[in-house]
């Protein structure tokens, strides 16, 4: 724990400096559209806070997961007159958060309630710890971690298009990054696919009270995109806004800037969101481990 809380710290105090440093500052158009961007952040953290604190259900900062970005993004690009460039970007994070949404709404995580809808098991595993067990420290958790602090993120690693502004004509850069993410996408919707039959059927056995065999009896999807690699949603997911970063690269001819912060938080989260996925699994199914030893976590073929 102390471990990531310190990581955290160093990437987004350490990484915006030399940002900073590498990187031009932002001129005022640029400076007014991250602070209007803030103000719906601040409104959107604190209406997920109170929300999920009325509805005791913690998950409503990821109904919105998939959505915000996308209204960042054309924000900003209405506020860079819709620079060729900008509208690009837009348009990979649509195609993103399209492709998320529906997978997240296939799961039951939307419902005409918005405030109810499948609530991410994790949340109710965390709570019964003892150091949450006080329901005002849960309350705190609550409001600076899973409200603010993760739709900070979101918003963190949309900026690189704020940065991209006025970066000048598109080149062959910004069709590889587009490409690149189109791929990623692509991979990300097959490994969800994946993982959706496996889950989908494993389920229709045991409520038929059929056997689950070798394959379904592991409990976990280990086969496909899962035998390359134990988190290829994962994996995808954040190669999707460390390409997006790249964007501002390609604006900027810089490979350093301000806005790299956001993927970068990006990972570290998901490094740790994974181990406690992990440890979760662990302990409720005994080959798990064994393929923990044997596939890798995020980069297939690799120690990773």
């Amino acid at each position: 724990m102390w471990k990531t809380v310190v990581l955290l710290l160093v990437t987004i105090v350490i990484v915006p400096i030399a940002g900073f440093y590498f990187s031009e500052p932002l001129n005022d158009l640029q400076w007014t559209t991250v602070k209007e961007l803030a103000i719906i952040y601040l409104i959107a953290g604190i209406s997920c806070f109170a929300v999920s604190t009325l509805a005791k259900n913690y998950s409503q900062v990821d109904k919105l997961w998939s959505i915000i970005p996308i209204a960042y993004v054309w924000f900003a690009a209405y506020r860079g007159d819709f620079e060729p460039r900008l509208i690009l970007m837009s348009t990979m994070v649509t195609i993103w958060g399209a492709r998320l949404t529906y997978n997240f709404s296939r799961r039951g995580g939307y419902s005409w309630k918005f405030w109810t809808g499948d609530e991410d098991y994790r949340w109710a595993i965390l709570q019964a710890r003892p150091e949450f067990s006080n329901p005002l420290v849960w309350g705190i958790f609550n409001l600076l971690f899973i409200s603010l602090y993760q739709m900070g993120l979101i918003l963190l690693f949309t900026l690189p298009i704020v940065k991209s502004m006025g970066g000048g004509p598109l080149a062959w850069a910004d069709y590889l990054c587009a490409a690149g993410i189109i791929f990623f996408v692509i991979l990300e919707t097959i490994a969800d696919q994946q993982q959706w039959n496996y889950q989908k059927e494993k389920y229709r056995r045991i409520n038929t009270n059929e056997d689950l065999g070798e394959f379904y009896g592991k409990g976990f999807t280990h086969t496909g995109l899962w035998g390359l690699m134990r988190h290829p949603n994962y994996a995808s997911e954040q190669a999707v806004w460390v390409v997006f970063y790249l964007f501002s690269v390609a604006a900027t001819g810089s490979w350093l800037n301000w806005s790299i912060v956001g993927c970068s938080l990006l990972l570290v989260l998901f490094k740790s969101s994974s181990d406690f996925s992990e440890k979760i699994s662990a302990e409720k199914y005994p080959e798990y481990e064994n393929y923990q030893k044997t596939v890798p976590r995020f980069i297939p073929f690799t120690k990773f």
